[in-house]
């Protein structure tokens, strides 16, 4: 059975940056949801670790189990808070890099706990780049109807996000 996948939205952040990037109104028309974005932080710090909140409830996502690597080592484990991904790249990476992760929804309209799978890499001209996979359920029964990827920091101008619809027809 073919996927089909329609793209539904898309956000740039522009000058000055932005903590947010977020998705409204999203149609119960699909059977799952997928979320590319690109990003870089803004200003110096340490690696980004961002969040998801769903339906804007600021509730129900568990801890995440995850598995992470940085060129170096590998690890995995569980994060202590809901916390979802890894992997978006640092303000001293290499200049004007961003770096890729992936969420996926399935049966994001079903009256049943949601799972969602994240996957992202930092893109770095160096040893040592972080990459991860996580996965988190998101305790909740009702329908998404919006999502917004968060983080501590302010994400670069020329990060992005687009969110597609996918049909299992």
């Amino acid at each position: 059975m073919a996927n089909t996948y329609t793209k539904i939205a898309s956000v740039a952040v522009g000058a000055g940056g932005a903590v947010s990037m977020e998705f409204t109104s999203i149609p119960a028309t699909y059977t799952d949801l997928k979320i590319c974005f690109s990003a870089r932080e803004a200003t110096g710090g340490d690696y980004i670790r961002f969040s998801l909140d769903i339906n804007a409830t600021g509730t129900g996502l568990g801890t995440p189990k995850i598995l992470w690597g940085n060129g170096t080592t590998a690890n995995s484990g569980t994060e202590t808070s809901p916390t979802v991904g890894y992997g978006v790249n640092r303000f001293s990476s290499t200049a004007s890099v961003f770096s890729n992760t992936e969420i996926y929804i399935p049966n994001y309209t079903v009256s049943q706990y949601k799972s969602i799978a994240i996957t992202g890499a930092e893109e770095n001209n160096a040893t040592a780049a972080f990459s991860s996979a996580s996965a988190v359920l998101w305790s909740n029964n009702a329908a998404i109807t919006s999502v917004k990827i968060y983080s501590p920091v302010n994400v670069a101008q020329y990060s992005t996000a687009t969110l597609y619809g996918i049909s299992k027809t």
